[in-house]
């Protein structure tokens, strides 16, 4: 089966002030259409470049990116920006919620950048907000939520488009430990249902939520073990 997600020796290098700094050293990767993917490891391991990176947000220096079988380096800027927009959910620690438009318009507007009709992107952007418990709040400005509530409407964002894969970036780093649970149990459910997710934490109570945990150390994948069964897998091997 050819896997949704498959890296193969992804080096990013960041140079600051002249001084190269390796974010990703030679990571091979696998996740197949289904999955609930922890990526976990210390600050500054090469988490969040890995997640840019899966998200057409950022490219690597070195190394082949496959998504659904497609060589990502081949497409064009606007099929890039077509495939984030249509295939992939983001969801941020800094929630990036528009201030001046109300939860439901931030909601729709991915959509509106699809083209959709007025009212199926409404009808879109309710029906997740239903999803997440927010259709009471939908007609607030993102000022007036709370954190929980924001990365909520976050979610619903990501959701509305129903992409087959979301990426969450330590999307529990701004709440407390109830908001981040209630978080963590809509990601489970979204999963449930079907959508792949790759979460990025380093909170080892968060990477348990999910089924499989990849771990980072200065930017090598060091572990890559399936939660329940007790198998490790091969490093860049899984099938």
């Amino acid at each position: 089966m050819t896997p949704l997600i498959e890296l193969q020796q992804i080096r990013r290098t960041y140079t600051s002030h002249d001084v190269p700094t390796r974010a990703l050293d030679g990571v091979d990767l696998r996740v197949h259409a289904g999955e609930y993917v922890a990526v976990a490891g210390p600050s500054g391991c090469g988490k969040s470049t890995m997640l840019a990176i899966l998200g057409l947000l950022d490219a690597p220096d070195e190394g082949a990116y496959l998504l659904n079988g497609r060589a990502v380096s081949v497409l064009a800027a606007a099929e890039r920006a077509r495939v984030r927009n249509r295939e992939i959910g983001f969801v941020f620690q800094a929630y990036n919620l528009i201030g001046d438009l109300t939860v439901r318009e931030n909601v729709e507007l991915p959509l509106v950048y699809r083209g959709m009709p007025a009212a199926e992107r409404r009808a879109r952007a309710e029906a997740a907000l239903e999803r997440v418990g927010m259709a009471d709040r939908m007609e607030h400005l993102p000022g007036e939520l709370s954190g929980g509530q924001q990365q909520r409407a976050a979610v619903a964002r990501a959701i509305a488009g129903e992409p087959p894969l979301l990426l969450a970036d330590e999307p529990t780093g701004n709440l407390d430990s109830a908001n981040g649970e209630a978080v963590m149990e809509l990601l489970a459910e979204l999963h449930a249902e079907g959508t792949t997710v790759c979460l990025v934490t380093h909170d080892p109570r968060y990477a348990g939520h999910a089924h499989r945990t990849v771990r980072l150390f200065d930017g090598r994948v060091v572990s890559d073990e399936v939660r329940g069964n007790g198998r490790e897998q091969g490093i860049g091997n899984r099938e």
